[in-house]
Parts: C-alpha cells; sequence; structure tokens
C-alpha cells in the first residue's frame, strides 16, 4: 500500500498512534476535596467525582471523597483525616497532595494545622476558599429568625442524611464562612506550616468583569460585588489569595468544578484541573 493510501485509510479510520490521554507523572496521590452544600445531588456520586476520574484517566491517582456538606469547619476535617488516612493505607504513599474547593480549602487548613496532618501533606491547593470569608454568609445570617430556623431545619435534615456518617450543623457552619470569624478567630489560630506549600486560585465572573455567570448566581454576585468587589458568586478574589497566587479563573463558583447549567463562557474545568496536576508533577510531586 503507497504512503496516500495509507494516509486517506487513517483518515477515514482516525485511528491514532496514541489515542489515550497523556499520563501525567505525578509521584503522589491527588485528594480533592469539596466545599460547602449538597452540589452532590447534582453530582450523583460527589461534587468532584467527574474530575476525579479524569485526572485518573491521565493516571493520577486521584481520590474525590465526600465528607458532610452542611457541617462545621472541625468537623469535616476529622472527616477529611479519616478520609486521607485511607487512600494513604490503600496507595501506600507517604503523603498527598491536597486540592481543595472553597469551604474545603478551610477544613485543609485546619487539617494541616490544627489536627497536625502536615506530615502526610506535600501541598495544598485552593481554588475559590473564602480565606478572609465571605460576605454573602452575613447575609445569610441577616435574614429573619423565622426563615433562618425554618431553612436551617430542612437543610440539617438533608445534611445528616447525604452520608452514612453525616451530621450537620448549618448555622455555626455559615457563621465560621463570615469575614468576622475568618479573619478575627480561623485564621489567627491556624497558621501554615512552614513543611506544606500552600498555592490558590481565585475566580471571576459576572458584575465587574467579562465572564458570564451562571443566573442562579446572578443576585448573589452582584450584592457581593457591592460589598467586597469582584468574585465568582460566592467568593471574592481579594479573599481566596492565599499562599504563592497562581492566578485569577475566569469562571464563576460552579463553572470552576465543572457544573455549567446554562453559565456559558469557556472555561475547561477538566483542563484547568490537569494542568494544575501538571505543575505539581513539574515541582517534583
Amino acid at each position: 500500500m503507497t504512503h496516500l493510501a495509507l494516509t486517506a485509510v487513517q483518515r477515514l479510520t482516525g485511528l491514532e498512534p496514541f489515542p489515550q490521554p497523556p499520563v501525567i507523572p505525578l509521584r503522589l496521590p491527588v485528594v480533592l476535596m469539596h466545599g460547602f452544600g449538597l452540589l452532590a445531588v447534582i453530582r450523583r456520586k460527589g461534587h468532584l467525582h467527574d474530575t476525579a476520574m479524569h485526572l485518573r484517566a491521565h493516571g493520577v491517582r486521584a481520590y474525590a471523597p465526600n465528607v458532610a456538606p452542611y457541617e462545621t469547619i472541625a468537623t469535616r476535617a476529622a472527616m477529611w483525616a479519616e478520609r486521607i488516612r485511607h487512600v494513604l493505607a490503600e496507595t501506600g504513599a507517604p503523603k498527598v497532595h491536597l486540592i481543595a474547593h472553597s469551604m474545603g480549602g478551610l477544613d485543609a487548613r485546619y487539617l494541616i494545622s490544627r489536627l497536625g496532618f502536615h506530615p502526610h501533606v506535600a501541598s495544598l491547593t485552593t481554588i475559590a476558599t473564602p480565606h478572609r470569608g465571605t460576605a454573602i454568609a452575613d447575609v445569610v445570617l441577616q435574614q429573619p429568625e423565622r426563615l433562618r430556623d425554618w431553612a436551617a431545619e430542612i437543610v440539617d435534615w438533608l445534611g445528616a442524611n447525604a452520608l452514612a456518617d453525616g451530621t450537620s450543623n448549618v448555622r455555626q457552619a455559615v457563621h465560621e464562612l463570615t469575614p468576622a470569624y475568618v479573619e478575627g478567630t480561623f485564621n489567627p489560630s491556624t497558621p501554615d506550616h512552614p513543611d506544606v506549600r500552600y498555592a490558590s486560585y481565585g475566580g471571576q465572573a459576572g458584575k465587574g468583569t467579562s465572564t458570564p455567570i451562571n443566573p442562579f448566581l446572578k443576585p448573589l454576585n452582584v450584592l457581593l460585588y457591592h460589598r467586597q468587589g469582584v468574585n465568582d458568586g460566592y467568593v471574592p478574589v481579594s479573599s481566596a489569595q492565599w499562599g504563592t497566587y497562581r492566578g485569577t479563573l475566569e469562571a464563576d463558583h460552579l463553572r470552576q468544578i465543572g457544573i455549567q447549567m446554562g453559565s456559558g463562557g469557556s472555561f475547561d474545568a477538566g483542563a484547568f484541573f490537569a494542568s494544575l496536576v501538571r505543575h505539581l508533577a513539574a515541582e517534583g510531586g
């Protein structure tokens, strides 16, 4: 068969020499830590399960466990500790890389600093984590008491039944996301550990940007813009910066983890997480 004929056959069949995704040579496992709330209802196996499967297709030992969605930082951190012990036992790895979205980043910092997990963590990368709180939490707590009690009762029932070992304390969890609590109580008592590398990304969309935002997030986005500036619908960019700041994603809070729901824009969550892991591999991870 001539070269031209062979080329024509390859074009017709679509075969490539290496059709599989390229392997990312990351030495340590990755644990993806989700944030506040029950986005897991949208993703039947959890907020970040699809992302973990995408990374596994690239040869990364990626895990996306689930913890109580409406619990305090301390309670969630203790649950993360159990999940990470499982990962360490299953893989035989000495440490993990943590990649945490939203409230998951506060859980991770507590886990490292307050629960003494620093020997088991090589790095923490946070994505849209409210390291200085979010005014959205203040707005929630300022609603009429009767409305807050009614909503809390429903949310706590959902949260407690979301997992076999689930509990829920949504009132305290929201309080722990307020700027006053994070800056006045959490940050002073949760210092970074020198043996762990800390990095972060923020996210922006909607008001003050050229990036479209999910219609569901638009009211919160506008409200937060007037209180704390450019944001992703939940977390202001100024609050997301911690450790080495690696940049601002042009994506709202949901699209950052691949939930589009009509928000538009060109952000590719899978490609972003793969590039993040490549960066960790380049650092020797």
